[in-house]
């Protein structure tokens, strides 16, 4: 450029690339959000609840940026998080029994029996997390569970149900 110096081109192409990045990323959601699960004893009743996202925190932002971009950014609102899914403690069993036990009980498609402590050692050597993955959203032979009227939720009871046979 002509008449301008070098080192305003280059803050210039730092500004105008700080806030391209700026918007790019609030616009972008990738924040894991985890489920818990509480069983209270006295009503036996399971609760499923996903934990709130954790705020990133604010970086230090440069003067040169616009107040109105700024203003934009503390404009975004956190969202809120769904209500918990609340189900019965017997929840895991009904759901072998109606849908697992097909393939659990007898092997079927490699699948480990319901209380066959090795089979499912094996399997344990990953985490439960991984179990709950494979199990929802299927797994070298096994399909998606996770499907229809079926919840995550659900899903994650049935294999708890099934690794309390073999502790």
């Amino acid at each position: 450029m002509i008449g301008i110096p070098q080192h305003m081109c280059k803050l210039s192409l730092s500004i105008l690339s700080l806030s391209i990045l700026f918007t790019l990323s609030a616009c972008s959601d990738n924040t894991p959000t985890e489920k818990v699960v509480d069983i209270d004893e006295s009503t036996d009743v399971a609760t499923v609840t996903e934990a709130a996202p954790v705020a990133e925190p604010a970086t230090a932002m440069p003067e040169a940026v616009s107040q109105s971009e700024s203003a934009a950014e503390e404009a975004i609102v956190p969202e809120v998080a769904s209500e918990p899914e609340v189900l019965a403690v017997d929840a895991g069993a009904k759901l072998y029994e109606s849908n697992c036990k097909v393939c659990h009980a007898a092997g079927l498609l490699d699948a480990p029996k319901y209380g066959d402590t090795a089979a499912w050692s094996a399997r344990l050597i990953k985490d439960k997390e991984t179990l709950y993955m494979h199990s929802a959203k299927g797994f070298n032979k096994m399909p998606a569970q996770a499907v229809n009227d079926v919840t995550e939720a659900q899903v994650k009871a049935a294999v708890d149900y099934m690794l309390a046979s073999v502790s």
